[in-house]
């Protein structure tokens, strides 16, 4: 399955949550810390969106970061993705 985001939507793909701290200490998966680091797979074409022209900043395979609870969760096959409007998007990863 494929998805492609209409307008200024961007499909994110979520990194992994740490399960082990710096310290060693081994983690469970509630207690590890929601990732915020992601890569596009995915991105809209931009357009007009509220009355305003949106030229799309990312492209894919770009690495960003987003806000921790931005976006719709959906699962693509075994993976965990993330649809995100682009202003939900709080810097790119260089």
């Amino acid at each position: 399955m494929e998805l492609k985001p209409l307008f200024d939507r961007v499909v994110l793909k979520m990194t992994e949550a740490e399960t082990v701290t710096k310290s060693g200490i081994v983690l469970t998966e509630s207690a590890a810390e929601k990732p915020q680091v992601a890569e596009v797979i995915a991105v809209g074409p931009g357009g007009m969106v509220d009355g305003n022209e949106v030229k799309m900043e990312v492209a894919v395979g770009d690495k960003v970061i987003i806000g921790k609870y931005a976006g719709t969760e959906v699962k693509l096959g075994d993976d965990k993705c993330v649809i995100v409007r682009q202003n939900d998007i709080l810097a790119k990863v260089l």
